[in-house]
């Protein structure tokens, strides 16, 4: 087959361009570029990076397999689709997946399509992500299953993906170990062998990357009483126990963020736990639309255990609860829903109970 492999200068994709390469594919190493600005951000993550040596490092991937490299810039798209939405819902004091919201829109959507803009045909496209996908005869649906080893698993970031996308994506690393890729790339002298790898969106000053002035709140109780100040409740997101600067007789954690008061709810432990959620906005990829309540198991967010629940849906919402209490829950994060290794569907959580 032809197929185009998003490659990104690091190791993973390095190694999935190389192994379809040796399987006899025709191979395209394909990057996109989604910032424009200055740098603000240092190594190990996605967003402001110093992306003419990201670039250069795939370049480097792509002659080391002998393949064609063409880099497609969607920096417009991925600020007006991604990068806008994520800051809007993070300045009104939700925690939004940039990931999510990226793979879904970006890396499988406009990313692609992008290429064939070009006038470059393929069969498949390939990523370098910790997951596969297999058809599953029985349901005449493609299921997207996690990677074999669940420390690297990615499918939490990948639920939205549709079953036509599913059809058309390769996932050479699923079946492999994060050791295994590294031998492999040693083994076959792949250029960024020895590269340590990228893993959060952005590190930095969220203040720098919005762009937004410091604005003090108020760092309050369930029942009012002010126990400290902030400056921004941007950076703040449910759970967070670091950086508080309160003087307690416990520690204490983010309950809640309130944009209307510029306020941020904190308390102790047992205070953060909940019963269930309400999830929208829903994406089924094993499952066709069920009707009745089912059992699954949950991942609330991306390095999070999964835990036994009970699913109900209704139209485009589902109602999830725990079967133990789980503690943080924070809206616009996604609920994912598996069976044993099989991604059933997800959602973006709205609330807790």
């Amino acid at each position: 087959m032809k197929v185009l492999v998003g490659v990104s200068g690091g190791v993973d994709s390095a190694v999935a361009l190389h192994l379809l390469k040796s399987q006899g594919h025709s191979v395209i190493g394909a990057m996109m570029k989604i910032y424009d600005g200055e740098i603000k951000t240092i190594a190990n993550s996605c967003y402001g990076t110093d992306k003419i040596k990201e670039e250069k490092d795939a370049i480097a991937n792509c002659e080391h397999v002998g393949c064609e490299f063409v880099c497609v810039d969607l920096a417009k798209e991925f600020d007006e689709i991604v990068f806008s939405e994520f800051k809007k819902q993070y300045l009104s004091g939700l925690t939004p997946n940039p990931c999510v919201m990226c793979n879904k829109l970006i890396k499988f959507g406009a990313f692609p399509n992008a290429v064939k803009k070009l006038g470059i045909n393929f069969d498949k496209f390939a990523t370098g992500h910790y997951a596969r996908n297999e058809f599953n005869e029985t349901s005449g649906r493609w299921d997207l299953k996690k990677g074999i080893n669940p420390k690297k698993d990615q499918t939490y970031f990948l639920y939205r993906l549709s079953q036509t996308e599913l059809s058309n994506i390769l996932f050479p690393l699923g079946a492999m170990q994060k050791e295994e890729v590294r031998e492999y790339a040693l083994k076959n002298k792949i250029p960024v062998a020895q590269k340590s790898d990228s893993q959060d969106f952005y590190k930095g000053d969220y203040s720098e990357l919005f762009d937004v002035e410091v604005q003090k709140g108020e760092l309050k109780d369930r029942i009012g009483n002010v126990l400290g100040y902030h400056d921004g409740i941007w950076n703040y997101t449910i759970g967070q126990r670091k950086g508080l600067k309160i003087a307690y007789k416990e520690p204490l954690y983010v309950l809640d963020i309130d944009s209307s008061t510029n306020s941020v709810i904190v308390g102790v432990k047992d205070e953060t736990f909940c019963n269930g959620l309400i999830a929208k906005d829903v994406n089924w990829v094993a499952l066709n639309n069920p009707k009745e309540p089912f059992e699954a198991s949950a991942k609330i967010r991306s390095a999070s255990n999964p835990v036994d629940v009970v699913v109900y849906p209704a139209f485009d919402e589902i109602k999830v609860e725990f079967r133990e209490k789980i503690s943080s829950i924070a809206p616009s994060q996604a609920v994912v829903l598996y069976k044993d290794d099989i991604v059933l569907g997800g959602a973006t959580i709205v609330s807790s109970f």
